[in-house]
């Protein structure tokens, strides 16, 4: 292996790990400027968005550049996930494979956890099944390197993440009350689609 493609496969593990922690970040929590200024310098050259995941990057670039103020993006962050007993969206792993909260996925998701080392912060309100907590254990899981091997990225992916992601990520684009969300949630349908096809790569 010569050091170009060690090189490129360093940068491959960083694109992918930051694209989940970014995930995490707008999913956990109302964006703040800080946040927004982010998303916003994510954009590529129009010339250079030759695929549907580049041209919903550049989309979700652009919301966050025009957004329509922070507390209006707090006002729909908690109608859609919060809400007054419950949002719009049910973000759990649970909820959508089984129709119920606290369910026997996120048992299993414990189980492969627990398996790797990986614990609960106990400040935690939110189960580990919930989206924006699967992300962040995602990216930590690539950032990790040696320690997990891509089997492990290929086996929580393909157990608690493709069977529901993509359908959570495509009801976030029709939800009412979504207006810079449903940019998240185009961007999110292509990133599920981009890691489906790189994580069933041969090890």
């Amino acid at each position: 292996m010569n050091l170009r493609s060690v090189e490129t496969s360093t940068e491959e593990l960083r694109f992918r790990a930051n694209n989940y922690y970014l995930f995490s970040l707008l999913l956990s929590a109302p964006p703040n400027s800080e946040t927004l200024q982010q998303v916003a310098q994510l954009g590529v050259p129009e010339d250079q968005a030759i695929n549907p995941f580049l041209i919903k990057l550049n989309a979700l670039a652009g919301a966050a550049k025009e957004h329509p103020g922070i507390e209006a993006l707090d006002d729909e962050y908690h109608d859609l996930f919060i809400g007054v007993g419950r949002g719009e969206l049910v973000p759990y792993g649970s909820w959508y494979i089984t129709g119920m909260l606290m369910d026997k996925p996120l048992s299993l998701l414990r189980q492969d956890l627990k398996a790797l080392g990986i614990e609960r912060i106990e400040s935690s309100k939110e189960p580990e099944d919930h989206i924006a907590a699967l992300m962040d254990i995602m990216g930590i899981v690539i950032d990790s390197g040696d320690e997990f091997q891509f089997k492990t990225q290929q086996t929580l992916f393909s157990r608690h993440i493709k069977p529901w992601a993509r359908r959570f990520f495509k009801d976030l684009t029709q939800a009412r009350k979504a207006n810079f969300y449903s940019k998240v949630g185009e961007f999110g349908i292509e990133f599920i689609n981009f890691e489906t096809e790189y994580l069933e790569m041969p090890v």
